[in-house]
């Protein structure tokens, strides 16, 4: 689910995963772990939302909305 939302994201925002990674402080080949099933930690993935300008839970499935509790 996760992967699944931020592709969906970055589509909508024109980047990819990987510059997402770079910005945020990690390398890409924590991209490519994401893809393959790996949810970040909490830390990461509070940056993932913000430069993606939407909610963690969102990004976790946990609503449907970006917009919810950012």
């Amino acid at each position: 689910m996760f992967w699944e939302r931020l592709y969906s994201m970055c589509l909508t925002k024109d980047c990819k995963p990987n510059t997402i990674a770079k910005a945020i402080g990690l390398s890409t080949a924590t991209a490519t772990k994401w893809k393959n099933g790996a949810i970040p930690n909490g830390e990461a993935l509070k940056k993932i939302a913000d430069y993606l300008d939407c909610s963690v839970d969102y990004l976790l499935g946990r609503t449907d909305n970006p917009e919810v509790n950012k």
